[in-house]
């Protein structure tokens, strides 16, 4: 059953936001989704949107959809705090982290923000086979960060290690930690190597800035759960694998949190997470076919 009037050619638009958003993926995971689930009705576009205009945005909603219902949102960097104010409900889960990535519209088109990363976080490792861990790190602040904080909550039985740059991240990741019942340490940047004498690393830094630490991975890590998925292989992800780790890429989690917001928009009870991950997976290879 889909939202609306509950059939499948019931005219629906969604999207994702964000900026920069050229390079999401999120219209490929969701059409695909869209197309094996049958659901003809539903269009899925991307829209370049910033902090300055999502107000702008949300207030033109009806006018954007035109004809069609408003079937929700996938929201991406710099908007998943901002849009809060925006929104008349959130659930516990986004609140909990302040991080909405996922708008849904109810009756009245009433705007309830919730976040799939953390349930798409747990889901990734489980699928990978990670179920709970002695200790873990977490590389690097921001949104991204507090949602992993948040499904180590579920997954760490010991204490999470921050590696962050500045004083009021370190607090910010305490902050965090206290609010999630997480033993949340911190320790700077320079130090980051360190972390990977953990059982499970996970990298919540932005392409490019984990890669200075690629030449400090020890023979035989645990599990690094690296949030990037373009480039892929991450620097630090190749050196990971070769040196005998399991590896959780950003496309896992792209997936699976994917998976979950088709669930949320449309009511379906499950997407279809091998077909979506089919249609990454063909997108990222296009992808690196075209740069070379």
């Amino acid at each position: 059953m889909t939202r609306g009037d509950g059939t499948k050619d019931a005219p629906h638009r969604a999207g994702v936001l964000g900026s920069p958003i050229g390079h999401s993926l999120s219209p490929v995971l969701h059409r695909a989704a869209y197309a094996k689930l049958g659901l003809t009705g539903w269009h899925y576009d991307s829209h370049e949107v910033d902090e300055a205009a999502l107000p702008g945005f949300f207030a033109r909603v009806p006018e954007w959809a035109g004809d069609a219902r408003p079937g929700g949102f996938s929201l991406t960097m710099p908007l998943k705090r901002a849009v809060i104010p925006l929104l008349d409900e959130i659930s516990d889960t986004a609140a909990s982290v302040e991080a909405v990535n996922t708008v849904t519209f109810g009756p009245g088109a009433r705007a309830k923000g919730d976040n799939t990363d953390i349930p798409g976080m747990v889901a990734a490792l489980a699928e990978r086979g990670v179920g709970t861990v002695e200790s873990a790190a977490v590389l690097g602040a921001g949104a991204t960060a507090s949602s992993a904080v948040a499904a180590l909550a579920s997954v760490c039985t010991g204490p999470v290690t921050a590696y962050v740059r500045g004083d009021a991240r370190a607090a910010e990741m305490r902050g965090w930690g206290e609010r999630l019942g997480v033993d949340v340490r911190t320790a700077p940047w320079s130090r980051a190597a360190e972390a990977f004498g953990a059982g499970l690393v996970v990298a919540t830094t932005p392409a490019g800035v984990a890669d200075e630490l690629a030449g400090s991975v020890p023979p035989g890590p645990g599990t690094l759960f690296d949030v990037v998925y373009d480039p892929w292989p991450t620097r630090l992800a190749a050196a990971w694998a070769a040196r005998g780790g399991r590896i959780v890429g950003g496309l896992d989690l792209l997936v699976h949190q994917a998976v979950l917001q088709v669930q949320l928009m449309t009511g379906v009870p499950q997407a279809p997470l091998a077909a979506m991950r089919t249609a990454g997976e063909a997108a990222l290879a296009s992808r690196r076919r075209g740069a070379a």
